[in-house]
């Protein structure tokens, strides 16, 4: 595994219309150059991954793999590249991606298929056809391009590392992309099928075409003697614990039945009835399925808001560790999750300290 991913980050993004580069710009949930990074360390498919910046003090905010290196980024986006090149010649690299930080929805199936075509050729470049009608101006006369002979191309590319740093050492004009490079000169690009869900990010408006629902959740159940208390994942030690057919988390039923109600899918007992199979189920077992197919609708949590109704035990005690439990089940920053007790003045059979309640409201984005 000789490979080497490179993520272009030195751009100014004056399109885009924002104080902070696009690059760092907050996108499902993370930032936008972090969906690159998080997808190549995934990949397990290269040794190193190098960062073109020209703001590397923003990235001392947070911890990185040591996968990762970071150079300083050029004047145009073939300066970058270039440097990225020269530095990772010592490494003495098989093969190199190059990948543009605002293209953060290619997958890692994607990444696969452009490495086994390299097996085969010195360059692969993945593309998509057209869907608009396309004109090129000459002076002030328009004249039109047959769309079914045009290719848009997409990042990441791929090369064999000496090919592609003889090119770029020696080129004398500025290219948009490294398969310029190969094909200024007629050399063979193999082309594969890109993802149409893999657009470069240029504008503001590329990244807010998304709609928010909310959701409430609510769970309530008696305690009784002689069972383990569970509230958010976490055993708490308590004299008593919550009857039902499952372990009675109601934190965590309750964030699960704000899913259901913000995607629209029913309430929990759809999904988990009374029945042998479900019974005395651990409550993360229940949400992880309900995680995953949130994911899988294109749907991402911005924040839960829990109230815990109780007079005992005190949600205070054991805050931080509920929030880190539900912050591991939802892969949720902890500064996403909010939890709350609340007492009901001794009244009814919470009152009493004879049953637990938890009411949840969650914000959910879904990104077109």
């Amino acid at each position: 595994m000789n490979n080497y991913f490179v993520i272009l980050a030195a751009g100014k993004s004056k399109r885009f219309h924002k104080k902070i580069a696009k690059q760092f710009y907050n996108y499902k949930n993370k930032e936008i150059i972090d969906h690159s990074i998080e997808k190549s360390i995934n990949s397990k498919l290269f040794k190193k991954i190098i960062i073109v910046t020209n703001n590397p003090n923003h990235f001392k905010k947070k911890k990185y793999s040591k996968l990762i290196n970071f150079i300083k980024g050029g004047k145009e986006r073939s300066d970058s590249s270039l440097n990225a090149l020269k530095y990772l010649k010592k490494y003495k690299p098989n093969n190199v991606f190059i990948h543009d930080a605002a293209r953060p929805n290619f997958s890692i199936k994607l990444l696969k298929n452009i490495l086994s075509k390299l097996k085969k050729h010195k360059a692969v470049v993945p593309v998509i056809s057209s869907k608009d009608s396309i004109k090129y101006k000459i002076k002030n006369q328009l004249f039109n391009l047959d769309r079914n002979k045009l290719l848009l191309t997409q990042t990441p590319q791929a090369f064999k590392f000496k090919e592609l740093y003889n090119l770029a050492i020696n080129q004398k004009n500025k290219v948009s992309d490294e398969a310029s490079l190969f094909i200024n000169k007629n050399f063979k690009v193999k082309f594969i099928p890109g993802e149409n869900k893999n657009n470069k990010i240029t504008y503001l408006n590329d990244v807010e075409t998304s709609k928010t629902y909310f959701g409430i959740g609510f769970d309530v159940h008696k305690l009784i003697k002689n069972k383990k208390l569970y509230l958010g994942g976490v055993k708490i030690p308590f004299h008593s614990g919550l009857k039902g057919h499952s372990d009675g988390d109601v934190i965590l039923h309750a964030i699960i039945d704000a899913i259901l109600g913000a995607s629209r899918k029913k309430d929990i007992g759809t999904f988990f009835p009374n029945t042998k199979k479900f019974k005395d189920i651990r409550s993360p077992k229940m949400l992880m399925p309900i995680m995953n197919n949130l994911k899988k609708s294109d749907f991402l949590i911005n924040n839960l808001d829990i109230n815990l109704i109780c007079e005992q035990p005190k949600v205070s005690k054991y805050r931080d560790k509920i929030i880190n439990s539900i912050s591991k089940l939802t892969a949720l920053n902890k500064n996403q999750i909010n939890l709350k007790g609340k007492t009901v003045e001794k009244l009814g059979l919470i009152g009493k300290e004879k049953a637990i309640a938890c009411e949840v409201i969650i914000s959910i984005t879904k990104y077109d």
